[in-house]
């Protein structure tokens, strides 16, 4: 059978939750080392994902007693978010992804060309116990939850992103949420940034977490990549806690000289009511360092 003339092969599934949670646990590595694989026996012990048109994809799928392993890497032709992704794998292959809206559920269907070594029901089986075991995973996520916060400040938008990463003032509006709260690290996109504040011990904890993108003046994304703990950075385990992978951003609009402000936050039901009390007061005191 010629390439042209394979029959495609398609799983699917309807996960219990809404589009943008599962194309976030879809795309973001930090949850696709949890749920990529097929059986018990197997894992993905890392994934890196770089989700633009032309960007690659390596997630390493190795067996748990170390007898075998495979990179599972291509190469993403077009990608539209919460909606579609198209890829090539490293054979040629193509996969296209479609996620859809079906009343308070999402609907995932993977449309792929086989390959040559194993049959057509074998490689269907596997593809679908993957997808279900995504299901399984985003649908075990249920604190998960996004916060959306904002604020008109009169003030230039550039002036605003100043001081709300200025570490002086960083330490004035984010005390709302712990005293003596402050950074270390960098806001340049791509590198690691601790968020930190001392405990009533004076103990100090916090987050470690990375920037995903910074457009100055505009834009900033950041990822929680796990937590600090008595000099320690814990990046895996259970000690992580709900966090891990939920991503916090800031979004900054300007017209005629006044901006706005907008923080969408992931959180966890835990936290969701502390957080919608706390974020007001907090953006309150960057309007007036702005303002001042």
């Amino acid at each position: 059978m010629t390439e042209k003339n394979k029959k495609k092969i398609t799983v699917e599934v309807d996960i219990k939750a809404p589009i943008e949670k599962v194309w976030h646990f879809w795309v973001e590595p930090v949850h696709i080392v949890n749920w990529n694989n097929a059986s018990d026996d197997w894992h993905t012990p890392s994934a890196e994902n770089d989700l633009r048109t032309d960007g690659k994809f390596n997630f390493r799928m190795e067996a748990k007693d170390g007898s075998s392993g495979f990179d599972f890497e291509g190469v993403y032709q077009e990608i539209k978010s919460t909606e579609s992704i198209i890829y090539k794998l490293a054979d040629e292959r193509q996969v296209e992804i479609t996620f859809s809206e079906k009343g308070e559920n999402t609907h995932v269907r993977e449309i792929f060309d086989p390959e040559d070594t194993f049959s057509l029901e074998m490689q269907q089986s596997g593809w679908q116990s993957i997808l279900d075991n995504f299901k399984k995973y985003v649908e075990s996520n249920t604190g998960h939850e996004t916060l959306h916060f904002e604020i008109t400040i009169d003030a230039p938008a550039k002036q605003v992103y100043d001081a709300m990463l200025d570490k002086v003032h960083y330490t004035e509006w984010t005390s709302y949420f712990s005293p003596g709260s402050h950074y270390k690290g960098s806001w340049d996109e791509g590198s690691k940034i601790l968020f930190l504040a001392p405990d009533k011990n004076g103990e100090m904890g916090g987050m470690v977490s990375k920037i995903k993108k910074n457009i100055p003046g505009k834009y900033i994304s950041i990822e929680h990549i796990g937590i600090y703990k008595n000099t320690d950075e814990i990046t895996s385990g259970p000690e992580v806690g709900p966090w891990q992978g939920f991503l916090e951003n800031y979004t900054f609009e300007e017209e005629e000289g006044t901006t706005t402000v907008q923080v969408d936050m992931d959180i966890d039901q835990e936290y969701k009511k502390e957080m919608e009390e706390i974020w007001p007061k907090a953006l309150e005191k960057l309007k007036s360092i702005c303002e001042s």
